[in-house]
């Protein structure tokens, strides 16, 4: 089975987001899709969330950061340079489709990131990706009659002022504990040796169970450009 393999550098997450609705709505290919960091630092929510459980207006406006609202659901995160992006968009064929669940999803990515990521303490729990009992990775996704969507913000670093802009949201899993946002999550760079490392071991582990084809971005752009599709991604005014 083949994928279809995209690394974007510096791109906007806004952009980004966009890109991949249209690939999700309008391609019939598996995807694979590594992006390093986002050009603009940037609040990303859920389909579903309202904003005032999440974000304070008035700070995210004297930082001039936007807020954005992607087409799928999850959490919501503040991502920027630091942040590594895995994206998979997919057939359901690819898993037996009445398997193809929010949690068999999770756990066939599992299956590629844990051999990615080379730490025994990595794991999936209660629909994070966590190292020992600090999350490194958040998940977003979306899922139609034949296709889905996977859609992961790694911590690579952070900076914890931006970290701190979020508010402690309402709902969290139980093993947070009540910790703040920066006892509760970690940075990938203290565990892996380079972020170049990192995607390559990546790379190489789907590689091992798939045939990647590089994609053609400009080509996928020019015919992206004239298609008619859903577009529910968005900035938000605040």
């Amino acid at each position: 089975m083949t994928f279809h393999y995209l690394h974007l550098q510096d791109w906007s997450i806004f952009e980004q987001l966009k890109l991949e609705e249209a690939l999700l709505r309008t391609d019939d290919r598996n995807i694979f899709i590594i992006s390093e960091g986002s050009k603009r630092p940037s609040i990303v929510m859920g389909i579903s969330g309202k904003i005032e459980q999440h974000v304070d207006p008035e700070i995210s406006k004297t930082h001039a950061i936007p807020v954005i609202r992607r087409f799928s659901g999850g959490g919501t995160v503040i991502v920027d340079e630091h942040t590594l992006f895995v994206t998979f968009i997919a057939n359901r064929s690819l898993l037996e489709p009445a398997h193809a669940t929010p949690e068999s999803i999770m756990r066939w990515a599992e299956t590629i990131f844990f051999p990615a990521f080379g730490h025994p303490e990595f794991h999936l729990r209660d629909n994070d990706f966590v190292i020992e009992k600090r999350k490194c990775g958040g998940n977003a996704q979306y899922l139609q009659k034949h296709r889905w969507l996977l859609h992961t913000s790694f911590l690579w670093n952070y900076l914890p002022d931006r970290l701190n802009l979020l508010k402690y949201p309402p709902k969290t899993p139980t093993y947070r504990q009540n910790r703040n946002h920066e006892d509760f999550v970690c940075r990938l760079c203290d565990y892996i040796p380079s972020q170049p490392v990192l995607i390559e071991q990546l790379r190489h582990e789907m590689s091992k169970k798939f045939l990647l084809q590089p994609l053609n971005l400009a080509l996928a752009q020019e015919n992206l450009s004239g298609s008619l599709h859903r577009q529910a991604t968005r900035l938000e005014l605040l």
